[in-house]
């Protein structure tokens, strides 16, 4: 008999209370992490692929608006960013008001314009959560260790709270395994029952028990296309959100084309009928993207509507762009080029750890298995095993495909490779001695190292940049109409919509004369990159002598900073020697901040800068003191940090 609904139900709600109180220790763990803030910056697309460009059409602030957001050749569907950070932006605009009249707190700061965005984001990485249990209740797997292991994941903790265009995709890929497991587990059940009632109809005797059985028959339940306009519509939306999605779709749909295919109630037509209406009830949605992109890059407008002047020039298809661009060679050059092993060699063990190692083992056992021809120990192909373990291999097989690889494009396979091997990590009955003693291991390297990766991407790669904008932010907001010019090399660009800075694009009008006018830009930020230093020191010259000119011309006095990493003191004291006429002195350090940009070598015993020796100004040393190895690794550490130096023409009266 089918199980009934409402018994589902409450089994999965009676579930949910025994959850192991460590997992949601796990869960309010995510939260306080998320909250802090962490302070860490993986990479610049969490906030120039989402976050920035949203909050610069809500807010009407400058903003950096990349390339992949050229109206002339847009590659970024802007529907999926909108839907999942408009929200929690839209909250600050609305109650910022009321908050700094009521309560005295500015929503509008870097804080919380970090935190409730990522709040936001930190709620719905618990769909992923919620997907991987469902799909072990129904299956009658141990829900329990799976969400331990899923929720001690640093992949969880950092990556899921982050604006990556990746954890979204995640979300959606958790989403369609959800929902092509749950059709699979009726398929087969209404497929056993329909096998079962028609050989005791061929069996049957009478007419009067032929009757009976096929009345029993007519009420099974329909199952061949069960959920297929939420299938199709999240893999539309997943494709939109990132192209990429279509390595992670192509299991799932696949298995939900095919379930009970070879059985004797379904067949070759079941299987042309489930693709032409998954590609029917995949239209609508595309259409509306396609539309909700043309109107928002200028390409559709309401005046070409109601004239009904549209042609094909009026779309913009930004996935097609976006494969457009990655075919070329060339452009994938200027993001970095990577031998394609890098998943398997690199990717796997820095997110997976153990789980990445257990999978290739076991990969390697089932490889073996059906070289010597044991098929009947391989995992069934229409099971939810077979499932996970393609939905975990075809996707990073695709991705290694391509020369552009990154760890955060293979984080959606969390979830089937903590399905498939979560459990591992977990001592049962039936384990012998050894064997129980190397899985506590492997629990302790687990925890241990997603531990350190957690504090490591969470706070220590890139974590000067998030204080340097906070301080920025309060600068500017405090010496209003003073220019502020702020220099960065060798590591990543501030997210310019921390700062608030009016719009210098709007067309703004003064409420008593009607006149209209544009707001002069006040801050100035300078992106250089990992520019070599004396070429950098040609630019703050420039740049210096630009403020020099605003501030005799038009008054406009000016602060000027350059932020670079502890690491670049010795380069930085050696390129200013030839600019005599420029005093640069250090005015503050934020610590720790890890970048490879410009990575420290370890000092000697010699090193002069490891004692107290960090103004230019300060060229000549008494005495060279011996450094011990405590010493030396304490300097070494110490140079993981970012530096800001304050830039000013030397007084001449001085």
């Amino acid at each position: 008999m089918f199980l009934n609904t409402k018994i589902y139900k409450a089994i999965t709600f009676r579930n949910t209370l025994k959850l192991p109180l460590s997992y949601w220790l796990l869960v309010c763990a995510r939260f306080i992490l998320t909250i802090l803030p962490q302070t860490g910056y993986i990479h610049p697309d969490e906030f120039f692929q989402n976050v920035e460009v949203i909050a610069g059409d809500l807010f009407t602030i400058d903003v950096a608006r990349t390339w992949e957001f050229n109206p002339k050749f847009p590659i970024r569907n802007i529907f999926v960013p909108k839907m999942i950070l408009g929200p929690p932006l839209h909250l600050i605009r609305i109650a910022n008001p009321y908050s700094r009249y009521y309560l005295q707190i500015d929503l509008k700061t870097p804080y919380y314009l970090l935190v409730l965005p990522r709040v936001f984001i930190c709620l719905l990485s618990l769909i992923n959560d919620y997907c991987l249990y469902r799909i072990c209740v129904l299956y009658g797997q141990n829900f329990r260790n799976r969400l331990k292991i899923f929720a001690s994941s640093y992949v969880v903790l950092v990556y899921c709270c982050r604006s990556f265009s990746n954890s979204f995709e995640m979300t959606f890929f958790s989403v369609l395994l959800l929902l092509v497991a749950e059709c699979m587990a009726i398929s087969d059940r209404v497929i056993y029952h329909d096998e079962f009632l028609q050989e005791k109809y061929y069996e049957a005797k009478t007419s009067v028990e032929r009757v009976k059985i096929f009345k029993l028959k007519t009420h099974l339940p329909e199952h061949s296309l069960n959920h297929v306009v939420f299938i199709a519509t999240i893999v539309i939306i997943g494709i939109f959100n990132r192209p990429t999605f279509v390595g992670f779709a192509l299991s799932p749909v696949f298995f939900w084309l095919n379930r009970g295919l070879g059985s004797k109630v379904v067949g070759l037509k079941d299987f042309h009928i489930r693709i032409f209406t998954f590609i029917l009830c995949g239209i609508p949605s595309a259409l509306f993207l396609i539309l909700v992109d043309s109107a928002y890059y200028g390409y559709l407008t309401m005046a070409e509507i109601e004239n009904l002047k549209i042609s094909w020039n009026n779309w913009v298809v930004t996935p097609l762009n976006f494969l457009r661009y990655n075919a070329d060679k060339n452009n994938l050059t200027q993001h970095g080029l990577h031998p394609h092993w890098l998943h398997l060699v690199v990717n796997i063990p820095l997110l997976f750890n153990v789980l990445g190692l257990i999978a290739f083992a076991t990969l390697g056992i089932n490889a073996y298995r059906f070289i010597r021809g044991h098929y009947s120990k391989l995992p069934r192909i229409q099971s939810i095993t077979g499932l996970m373990l393609s939905s975990l291999v075809i996707p990073v097989s695709l991705l290694s495909l391509f020369p552009h690889q990154e760890a955060r494009f293979i984080i959606p396979v969390l979830v089937p490779i903590v399905y498939l091997f979560g459990n591992q990590l977990y001592a049962h009955e039936g384990d012998g001695p050894k064997y129980r003693k190397l899985k506590n291991i492997l629990w302790y390297i687990w925890h241990i190292l997603n531990i350190i990766l957690t504090l490591f991407f969470g706070f220590i790669h890139q974590g000067g940049i998030y204080p340097l904008a906070n301080n920025l932010h309060h600068e500017i907001k405090s010496n209003y109409g003073v220019h502020t010019h702020v220099i960065t090399t060798h590591s990543y660009s501030i997210p310019t919509f921390l700062l608030q800075l009016e719009s210098t694009s709007k067309i703004w009008k003064d409420r008593t004369t009607g006149h209209k006018y544009r707001l002069a830009p006040t801050t100035f930020i300078h992106k250089f990159g990992s520019l070599p230093m004396e070429d950098l020191f040609v630019k703050i010259d420039e740049e210096l002598t630009d403020a020099e000119m605003m501030l005799h011309k038009y008054k406009k006095q000016y602060r000027f900073y350059v932020a670079a990493p502890c690491s670049l003191e010795r380069d930085m004291r050696h390129a200013a020697r030839k600019y005599h006429y420029i005093d640069i002195k250090h005015d503050f350090t934020y610590y720790p901040h890890f970048c490879t940009e410009a990575f420290p070598n370890f000092p000697s015993k010699h090193d002069q800068l490891c004692g107290d020796g960090n103004e230019f100004s300060n060229k000549n040393q008494s005495h060279v003191v011996d450094l011990s190895v405590i010493q030396r690794t304490s300097c070494f550490l110490k140079k993981f940090c970012l530096r800001i130096y304050r830039v000013r023409p030397v007084d001449k009266h001085q």
